[in-house]
């Protein structure tokens, strides 16, 4: 049953149910004893009494679980908190409207095509982690504190979307977690309750958004790619200017490389190489370079004729 503060006494767990041992016994034994005079007596009034004194007795004792707190209202106001263990309350006179939970509660909330600072639709999913500190303002400083956090946490999270470029949202996570837990924690902690952290789950952007950031990405992986060779280059141009300085006054030197450079690029079968004519004469290539042609080709013998054709 609904109390007044929103708050199920169904949702507890069995080891803070209202319904205990010692309230059974209060209950049982006057309605007995009850039972058992007006059989004696013969009067049936005796048991109907037992009954009634039997259940307002077992209206006294409660029993909290170590987590609970039992907010407490005599003749409808505020008169403390009982809890853990068993207590004692004044039946029809003490009532406890609200147990309120003092462990780490997790709460899912999202954020649905919420537009962010440069209007793109993204869908955010977050956890939260919180608690009640103070349970005296969470019975009475709101009606539900569990809806009230929730509701808390969603507004919270569309407000910093919104104020947050697609960017930096997916890029500083962390910020954004601790800044939503700053405001989620201001706003909730009049109604006694904490944030301890916030988790952001997920975030989903549109299909079409999605392939362009990869296309955007593609094209700066090749951007980098090329400026990396065009780096390459201008270090193998300076490695080149310092050979040449090498080259200059010694031409043995010079020579031994071009017949290197010619030996690379025969030393495959069927290699081509293009040499300018200049380089032939000045060093001199134009003999080694028909050797190296002639050692690749494969004499040829001509074909032998039929036999019948032979004499």
């Amino acid at each position: 049953m609904a109390t007044s503060l929103g708050l199920r006494r169904d949702d507890r767990d069995s080891a803070g149910s209202p319904v205990n041992v010692i309230a059974f016994f209060m209950f049982a034994i006057p309605a007995f004893a009850g039972g058992l005079v007006a059989l004696l007596d013969g009067n049936p009034y005796w048991a109907v009494a037992g009954v009634i004194i039997g259940y307002v007795l077992g209206q006294a004792p409660k029993v909290a679980a170590q987590w609970e707190r039992a907010v407490l209202f005599r003749l409808g106001r505020y008169a403390g908190l009982r809890g853990p263990g068993l207590f004692w309350i004044v039946p029809f006179i003490e009532t406890i409207p609200a147990w309120i939970d003092q462990r780490v509660v997790t709460t899912g909330f999202a954020a649905e095509q919420t537009l962010t600072a440069d209007t793109v639709p993204v869908n955010v999913d977050a956890v939260l982690f919180w608690m009640v500190h103070d349970p005296q303002k969470a019975a009475l400083e709101v009606q539900s504190y569990r809806n009230a956090v929730s509701w808390a946490a969603q507004t919270a999270l569309r407000d910093i979307i919104g104020r947050t470029s697609l960017a930096d949202l997916l890029r500083g996570r962390e910020q954004i977690e601790e800044e939503l837990q700053r405001i989620i924690d201001a706003r909730t902690n009049p109604w006694g309750a904490t944030v301890q952290s916030v988790d952001m789950r997920d975030i989903v952007i549109p299909a079409s958004l999605q392939d362009a950031m990869s296309r955007e990405a593609q094209a700066t992986r090749e951007k980098q790619a090329r400026v990396i060779l065009s780096q390459a280059e201008v270090e193998i141009a300076k490695s080149f200017e310092t050979a040449s300085l090498s080259y200059q006054n010694n031409p043995v030197a010079l020579q031994l490389r071009a017949m290197n450079m010619l030996y690379e690029g025969l030393k495959e079968r069927g290699g081509l190489m293009v040499v300018p004519s200049s380089a032939v004469e000045s060093l001199g290539m134009g003999g080694m370079m028909g050797a190296a042609a002639l050692s690749q080709q494969q004499p040829q013998r001509p074909p032998e004729p039929p036999a019948r054709d032979r004499g």
